[in-house]
């Protein structure tokens, strides 16, 4: 405990000793203090990110919607320059059009390099930011159509509704989207545009309204004489002097007059851009960072505007707020009354469900106990010894074949381990290798000879498995034992029978190899006699007599030697040379190949001295032996052709073999039983040869063996063996 407190100690005071260096932000608003919009973003901005979070916050006003002339924004321009010469911001926050307009124009003198964040923008399009480096954002999109089709469905009788908005840059990117959507209400109600009048005659016209009517407000900060009005000062003017509904696009306008609609938020803009700026400056690239392409707008209605036009929210509009709501218990608790139904409905079902899931849980636990019964007398039926045991190694059940085998019974192996029944270097071995397959929560099969006290030593197949714990918590390893002893003694006798078979012509591959060697000794004692008799030997000829007659006798009886090593069957996997047994093959039959008037063709594809294969090399030369045989005899047999090819290839992880010969095809409808035991088409053929090939380089091996016609020319076998300890 006290290492802990130490080094909690020491990574505080490493945090706190190495704050984070102070981040830099500019937030650039397109209009003025005062404005509602600006002053929902600005307060938005300042509570996500403060000086207490050791982020500095500056904050600049374009004051656009009361001056937008292009001396004006140049002389914004020059007090920027001046103003944040010395600064490096982290990033740049641009609120609405004019701001992104004012940052692009002037990215590269101003801003380069800096990531830049919008919100508010409207009719957005790439075009907008094409030459910000660094840049992401959210979209403003104020829904017309949303709004006109909320106003037809409040007020199915509406005969006219009457759009009133300014000529300032949104202003006109909203009168873009009103031309492109008024074509589609043509013949459902009259909709009247204005933008270009005094307040004078604006409430001219909305004097001139009928009761059904309705207003569909969108900006006047600024009439046609030039006049600045605040956000609401216009809205209450307008609302003075009619009774019919005003709708609206912005939540800032709420409470001032209109009735709600489908608004578009300062608030939900800034807070996600806020999420933005945030990833920002967590270290994300900006570019990786996508727009937000659909504003996030929803449906807001003032009760008291509603009550006061009568008007009732359509059907179809389904999900809303709702500002001004006198206070309701049930609309103010309905969330606890519902709460409090649902606990007593639960309640009762909780007992109910009690009550079944006792009798329920007596008939599982009947059924459970007939089921433990069941697979206690399956698992003693099945011959194959089955244990399990927990984490710690120790057995906890067993069937009756396997406490058979260790001569004891059930209940006096529970709770014993490895290390009770064999020596502990050997058990150490088998634990550690259960911890792997613990860690791993894997499964294995592998070969493994038990020797026990009082019975001879047996060949297991052992099928190892982890098994988990209802909770998901590793429980042990159960393992199914398979008794191969004879299965694995009659293989090598058939391997050897295999041998036998391959005997008459390698005996015939000796006598071949031994010809030439017995005509050099005939013709060396020859000439030692015909020495002696002339009177010419001496102590120098006879010992270069007695050399060369050693020489051929050594090799006689290395081809003696490599004839017993073919014979002697392999004990265990070992990494050999795949180049060096082919020759050692080709050293036994080459002689009978190269009488048979056979073109015998060796290629090597790589260039590397050693082709590894790991496995069993004598068992692997008896293959190379049998197949090689085979088309030789093949050749003799149907003189269709002439020569045997031979190719060794190697990849990452298996050494290839490829055996090729002229001699014709294997007809299809046999070709897929030549590797079956007995299968032969040779009069005086046993049907092994193959059959063992395949045992010893699939099963044993853990390779494969393929047989494909080239056509109707011959026949290729491919052997593929592992090159590596797997």
């Amino acid at each position: 405990m006290k290492k802990i407190l130490f080094f909690l100690c020491l990574f505080a005071t490493f945090v706190f000793a190495n704050p984070s260096p102070p981040k830099d932000i500019l937030l650039i608003q397109s209009y003025h203090k005062g404005y509602k919009w600006s002053d929902a973003i600005s307060s938005v901005i300042e509570q996500n990110f403060s000086e207490k979070e050791n982020i500095f916050l500056s904050t600049v006003y374009m004051d656009t919607k009361r001056n937008d002339t292009s001396s004006y924004l140049q002389t914004f321009y020059a007090y920027y320059k001046e103003r944040f010469k010395h600064y490096k911001f982290d990033v740049v926050i641009v609120a609405d059009n004019a701001a992104l307009d004012f940052v692009r124009e002037h990215y590269h003198e101003l801003f380069e390099a800096i990531p830049v964040v919008f919100l508010g923008i409207n009719n957005f399009e790439p075009s907008l930011i094409h030459n910000i480096d660094l840049v992401s954002g959210v979209v403003e999109n104020v829904d017309i159509e949303k709004n006109i089709d909320l106003i037809l469905a409040n007020q199915p009788r509406l005969d006219k509704i009457l759009i009133i908005n300014e000529r300032t840059t949104t202003g006109e990117a909203i009168k873009h989207q009103i031309d492109a959507i008024l074509p589609r209400y043509e013949g459902k109600t009259t909709i009247e545009y204005i933008d270009s009048m005094d307040m004078e005659e604006i409430e001219q016209k909305t004097r001139e309204l009928s009761p059904n009517s309705a207003i569909l407000w969108v900006l006047l900060y600024k009439d046609k004489t030039g006049k600045f009005f605040t956000y609401k000062e216009n809205l209450q003017q307008i609302r003075k002097i009619t009774n019919i509904p005003i709708y609206g696009l912005w939540d800032f306008y709420l409470d001032d007059g209109i009735v709600g609609g489908f608004l578009t938020s300062a608030t939900a803009q800034a807070q996600a851009a806020s999420k933005i700026v945030k990833q920002i400056l967590a270290g994300k690239n900006p570019n990786q960072i996508p727009v937000i392409e659909t504003s996030p707008n929803r449906y807001i209605f003032d009760y008291k505007e509603l009550l006061e036009h009568r008007l009732k929210i359509a059907p179809e509009i389904k999900y809303y707020e709702m500002i001004n709501k006198p206070f309701s218990f049930y609309e103010e608790y309905k969330h606890y009354i519902w709460l409090f139904a649902a606990l007593l409905s639960a309640i009762s079902m909780v007992v109910l469900f009690l009550t079944q899931n006792v009798r329920m849980r007596r008939q599982s636990e009947l059924a459970l106990k007939n089921q433990l019964e069941f697979i206690r007398v399956l698992l003693d039926t099945i011959p194959n010894p089955i244990y399990y045991t927990n984490v710690k190694g120790e057995y906890i059940g067993t069937n009756q074949s396997f406490a058979t085998l260790y001569d004891q019974s059930k209940e006096e192996i529970l709770g014993k381990t490895v290390f009770d029944f064999f020596p502990h270097d050997w058990a150490t071995e088998r634990r550690k290798n259960d911890l792997d397959l613990l860690a791993n929560k894997g499964a294995e099969t592998f070969e493994l000879t038990l020797h026990f006290p009082k019975k001879r030593p047996r060949v297991f197949v052992l099928n190892k498995a982890v098994y988990s714990n209802i909770d998901g918590s590793v429980g042990g390893i159960v393992c199914v034992m398979d008794d191969i002893t004879e299965r694995t003694q009659h293989q090598q006798f058939l391997i050897q029978q295999s041998k036998l078979t391959e005997m008459g012509e390698m005996i015939a591959g000796v006598a071949h190899q031994w010809n030439e060697p017995l005509v050099e000794l005939s013709a060396i004692m020859q000439d030692m006699e015909f020495c002696f008799n002339q009177g010419e030997m001496d102590q120098p000829k006879m010992k270069a007599f007695v050399h060369d007659s050693i020489v051929q006798i050594q090799y006689m009886s290395q081809t003696l030697k490599d004839f017993r090593n073919f014979l002697k069957p392999s004990t265990k996997k070992t990494l050999f040379c795949a180049k060096k047994a082919l020759l050692e093959v080709l050293e036994i039959i080459g002689r009978q190949i190269f009488y048979a008037h056979i073109e015998l063709k060796v290629e090597y594809r790589k260039d590397t001295k050693s082709y590894p294969v790991y496995g069993y090399e004598n068992e692997f030369k008896q293959v190379l032996l049998n197949i090689i045989n085979n088309a030789k005899n093949k050749l003799l047999k149907t003189r269709k052709g002439e020569r045997i090819q031979i190719a060794l290839d190697q990849d990452a992880s298996s050494t290839k073999l490829i055996v090729s010969d002229d001699g014709g095809s294997i007809p299809e409808k046999i070709i897929g039983f030549i590797f079956d035991p007995y299968f032969t088409t040779s009069k005086n053929g046993t049907g092994l040869g193959l059959y063992m090939a395949k045992m010893i380089i699939e099963d044993k091996m853990g390779g494969s063996i393929r047989v494909h016609n080239l056509g109707t020319q011959g026949v290729e076998f491919t052997l593929s063996v592992p090159n590596s300890v797997a």
